[in-house]
């Protein structure tokens, strides 16, 4: 993200914070006395953003996902064929939890038969 984008995003936050309308005036402004330059199109495109969604749901939907497409040959095919996909998931989990503590099985006995200052910490 670049200067521009992240101090009218700063600005977007603070107008939201203060509770006030998010424009691209006070954008611009709050960028102008901030000391940042920013090009002329970020602070209405901001502002054009906040007129149709709330900065607060953005907030706190971050990381909640969206509308991303599905991967090629993944939950589509096994939804349309009657698949369980949960478990499939949990088979997947249950394998990485073995790994792990297949991983964490083999440091121990490398430490124990070294004689590594491990030892004791490990076993």
């Amino acid at each position: 993200m670049g200067t521009s984008e992240l101090a009218c995003t700063y600005a977007a936050l603070i107008l939201h914070d203060d509770g006030l309308e998010i424009t691209a005036d006070k954008i611009m402004t709050l960028t102008k006395a901030a000391g940042v330059t920013v090009e002329p199109y970020w602070p209405a495109l901001f502002a054009r953003l906040f007129e149709t969604k709330s900065i607060g749901d953005l907030i706190c939907n971050v990381g909640a996902g969206g509308g991303g497409a599905p991967a090629a040959g993944g939950a589509g095919g096994a939804a349309a064929g009657g698949g369980d996909a949960g478990a499939e998931e949990a088979k997947k989990e249950e394998s990485e939890e073995e790994e792990e503590e297949d991983e964490v099985s083999l440091l121990k006995s490398c430490a124990w038969e070294s004689g590594s200052p491990l030892n004791g910490f490990l076993c």
